[in-house]
């Protein structure tokens, strides 16, 4: 537990100096905050603000004041005391983030609103006003964004598996565009001739709009085969291979490098590939060649990719809860996965339905190892089934679709933009409690436990979505 001697002095930065309302001396604010625990409601500091931007605290438990306040979130009062006008330059931008600095411990926290305190005041009890916590993503800086969106502002993200502009890898590097993320693409080495030049013909043009009118863009594309981890498991075949022709620094390990020359660090890494070249066969069929080619490319891929990349992801910063302990909020890792991986889907074969067993196997042990070293945070989308491109190489992806629409709670087409949304909200601030875990996006289908379109059901009256 902190005390009060354990704190020091805390450093303000990004804001807009020339909003602030002085005094006849230092400026003086007062901040104001409300929460349900009575010890909270006596929080009040009394800050002034040197010509250096150091303050120096004084007030009344002010530790617990600052260690309401959310990682990653802003802090806006409902009813500011302050002029609309200088509300607004102060709201304009980023907030002014107080780091905490006391014995080896650090502190982040964004706190936007203030109200300018007089020189003398007395002991007249305060009535606090309400605040709001909502993570900031408009990019309009004239206002401040309604609800609780998703802000990926200045974070970087490397998608891995994209090659064209209709699977979830595109859907969720969008989502994550969206939210303010920059984004940085790893493509299949034999078709990342075709998916440059058609990104840099404007093929997919239509579809990079992101929701304010702006165009996705795509800060550099890379080649990666996530099959082999170093240039020394590639075998002469390969790069012999005319489609591996004039591609170098393909390799997991090569990629992660040419990443960190490039940009430094990453802070959200994402899995977007799968591959079973014995897919159409049933598992009784299929060799051991083919098993082991799906389970190295779907899911030890990802044990590679994380492997190689998490020394280049940020860590994070270190919060405070309302009992004071520390809990991690770091980077994000994601991947896809498939029912298949716990039902049985006949026709996904090829050991692929092995493979995404052992992806989500992998998720919670990866989880528990990255979070406990790196405080890297490792989940997983259980997607229901697209129409992508890739996803027509198994054959009877439309009936799967048709299957899921006939049979799911929610009787509606899976949109690929649903599955982005999900994956750019575990990538989040908002998520950072979450680890190690599923997350089926798939209209409610791993609920069911029978197809209700089956005949024998039809005496039973089951409703149905007119709209569908």
């Amino acid at each position: 537990m902190l005390t009060a001697d354990d704190l020091t002095q805390i450093s303000v930065k990004g804001f807009d100096k020339s909003s602030l309302i002085t005094t006849t001396g230092p400026p003086l604010y007062l901040l104001h905050f409300y929460s349900p625990h009575s010890a909270i409601h006596r929080s009040l500091a009394a800050i002034s603000v040197s010509k250096r931007s150091r303050i120096i605290l004084s007030g009344y438990n002010l530790i617990k004041m600052v260690t309401t306040t959310a990682s990653g979130l802003q802090m806006m009062m409902t009813r500011p005391s302050i002029s609309s006008s200088s509300s607004r330059r102060i709201l304009k931008g980023n907030a002014a983030i107080f780091s905490v600095e006391s014995k080896g411990l650090s502190s982040t926290s964004y706190i936007a609103s203030v109200q300018p305190l007089c020189r003398s005041f007395t002991s007249t009890p305060l009535k606090f006003d309400k605040v709001v916590t909502r993570a900031m993503s408009e990019a309009s800086e004239s206002k401040p964004a309604p609800g609780l969106p998703i802000d990926l502002r200045g974070k970087r993200a490397f998608i891995a598996g994209i090659a064209d502009d209709n699977g979830y890898g595109w859907a969720i590097a969008k989502s994550l565009a969206a939210a303010g993320a920059e984004i940085l693409v790893g493509t299949w080495v034999p078709a990342l001739n075709i998916f440059e030049t058609s990104l840099r013909r404007g093929k997919f043009d239509n579809s990079r709009v992101l929701p304010d009118g702006s165009l996705m863009e795509i800060a550099k594309v890379y080649p990666l085969d996530a099959v082999f981890d170093n240039p020394e498991d590639v075998p002469e075949d390969i790069k012999t291979n005319k489609r591996y022709a004039g591609s170098s620094n393909w390799t997991v390990q090569e990629v992660a490098e040419c990443v960190k020359k490039d940009f430094g660090t990453i802070d959200i890494l994402v899995h977007s590939l799968a591959n079973g070249p014995e897919v159409s066969k049933p598992l009784l069929e299929t060799s051991r060649k083919g098993y082991l080619a799906a389970i190295s490319a779907s899911s030890y891929s990802y044990v590679s990719l994380l492997k190689h990349f998490i020394p280049i992801m940020n860590p994070g910063i270190t919060t405070w809860n309302l009992q004071s302990t520390v809990t991690p909020a770091g980077g994000a890792s994601l991947s896809l996965t498939y029912i298949a991986s716990e039902r049985i889907i006949p026709g996904y074969g090829g050991g692929m339905s092995s493979a995404k067993a052992a992806l989500e196997s992998d998720t919670r042990v990866l989880a528990f190892e990255a979070g406990r070293r790196h405080r890297i945070r490792v989940n997983t989308i259980s997607a229901g089934p697209l129409g992508s491109r890739a996803a027509k190489a198994i054959g009877f992806i439309d009936t799967m679709i048709e299957y899921s629409l006939a049979n799911a709670p929610l009787q509606k087409e899976l949109s690929a933009d649903e599955v982005g949304n999900a994956a750019a909200f575990l990538a989040s601030p908002l998520a950072s409690a979450i680890t190690g875990t599923v997350l089926y996006v798939d209209n409610g289908l791993n609920a069911m436990g029978v197809g209700v379109d089956s005949p024998i059901f039809g005496d039973l009256n089951i409703p149905k979505d007119s709209h569908s």
